[in-house]
C-alpha cells in the first residue's frame, strides 16, 4: 500500500502546493493563470509532439484501444445528461452541459503523470493515443448534442466552424498534429531543436500540476452537491469499471494497456468542462465545482484503483 501512495501522492501534492500557494497569497492567482497558459501553449504541446513523433502508430492506434476508452466516455456523457434532465429537472441545454462534466477526463495533466509513475514510460503509449483524439471526440459529441438539444442556438454549421477553428488553433492540437506529421514523414528536427523541445517538455507536467492547483482556488462546491457527487461517481468509479470490463471481456487488451486505460479513465473532469460550460453559458457552477471536488476525491480513488489493479494481477 505504501508503494501505491508513493506513486499517487507526489502528483496530488504538487496540485496541493499550487492551491496552498495561491490561497495563502504566496503566489498570485494571475501567476497561476500564466503558468497554465505557458504549459498548455508551449510545454505540453512539446511533450505531446515528442511522444507522438516517437510512437509506433500501427501498434498504438488500435481501434480496440480507442473503443475501450471512448465507449465508456460516451456512456458517462449520456448517463449524466439523462440524470440531469430526468432527476435534477434541468432544461435540455443545461443537462447537456452537466453531462459534459462526466465526459471530459483530465487525461493530460493528471492521467499522463499518474500512469507514467505507476506503470512506467511504456504504459504511456495508449494514453497518448487517447489524448490525441480526446478534444476532437469530446467537443464534437458535446457540441452536436447541445445544438440538437437547445432551441436558441446558432446554426450548427456556424457553431462547428467556430469550434473546429478553436480546437485546431489550440496549442495542444498543434503539438499533436505536428507529432503525427513528423511520425508519418520520418522527418525530425536537428538535435539542438529536439533538445530544446525536451527541456520544455520536462517542465510541462510539474508546472501544469502546480498551476492547476492555483486555479482550483477560485472554485467552490457549495452548490449542486447532488449533481457534483453523481459526476464524481461516474468519472472516478463507473468509467474505469466500464473500461476494465471492455478491455478484459470484450477486446482482450494486453495487461499493461488495460491498466493504463483504466487509470486514465479514473481521472476527474478537466478544465475543458468549464470551457464548454462557458461557451454555452450553462452549468458553469456545476462544471467548476465538479473539477475541484472530483480532483480532491481522485487522491483516494486513484489510490484505490491502483490497489485493485495490483491485486487483480493484471
Amino acid at each position: 500500500m505504501f508503494d501505491i501512495l508513493e506513486t499517487v501522492l507526489p502528483v496530488f501534492l504538487i496540485v496541493g502546493a499550487g492551491y496552498v500557494a495561491v490561497r495563502t497569497g504566496l503566489f498570485e492567482g494571475a501567476f497561476a493563470d500564466g503558468l497554465m497558459r505557458f504549459t498548455q501553449t508551449f510545454a505540453i504541446p512539446c511533450l505531446l509532439f515528442l511522444s507522438i513523433a516517437r510512437l509506433d502508430l500501427v501498434t498504438v492506434f488500435q481501434p480496440a484501444i480507442l473503443l475501450t476508452f471512448y465507449i465508456g466516455s460516451a456512456l458517462m456523457f449520456a448517463t449524466m445528461t439523462l440524470i440531469a434532465r430526468l432527476v435534477f429537472q434541468h432544461r435540455p441545454g443545461q443537462a447537456v452541459a452537466v453531462g459534459f462534466c462526466a465526459l471530459f477526463a483530465n487525461s493530460v495533466l493528471l492521467g499522463i503523470p499518474l500512469v507514467g509513475r505507476a506503470f512506467g514510460e511504456a504504459a504511456l503509449a495508449p494514453v497518448v493515443a487517447i489524448v490525441a483524439v480526446h478534444a476532437p471526440f469530446c467537443y464534437t459529441l458535446g457540441i452536436t448534442t447541445m445544438e440538437f438539444a437547445r432551441a436558441d442556438g446558432r446554426p450548427v454549421p456556424e457553431t462547428l466552424s467556430i469550434v473546429l477553428k478553436s480546437i485546431f488553433s489550440n496549442g495542444l492540437m498543434i503539438g499533436i498534429l505536428l507529432g503525427f506529421a513528423a511520425n508519418l514523414t520520418g522527418f525530425m528536427a536537428p538535435g539542438p531543436i529536439i533538445a530544446t523541445l525536451e527541456m520544455l517538455a520536462a517542465a510541462a507536467i510539474p508546472a501544469a500540476l502546480f498551476g492547476l492547483g492555483g486555479i482550483l482556488v477560485r472554485y467552490g462546491v457549495s452548490q449542486n452537491p447532488g449533481e457534483i457527487a453523481v459526476i464524481g461517481g461516474l468519472r472516478l468509479v463507473v468509467h474505469p469499471l466500464v473500461v476494465l470490463f471492455l478491455a478484459t471481456q470484450i477486446f482482450d487488451l494486453p495487461p499493461l494497456a488495460t491498466k493504463a486505460l483504466v487509470l486514465a479513465a479514473a481521472m476527474p473532469p478537466g478544465v475543458n468542462v468549464l470551457v464548454f460550460a462557458t461557451m454555452y453559458d450553462r452549468a458553469k457552477g456545476v462544471a467548476a465545482a465538479s473539477i475541484l471536488a472530483s480532483t480532491v476525491a481522485a487522491v483516494f480513488s486513484a489510490t484505490a484503483w491502483l490497489a485493485i489493479l495490483q491485486v487483480g494481477g493484471l
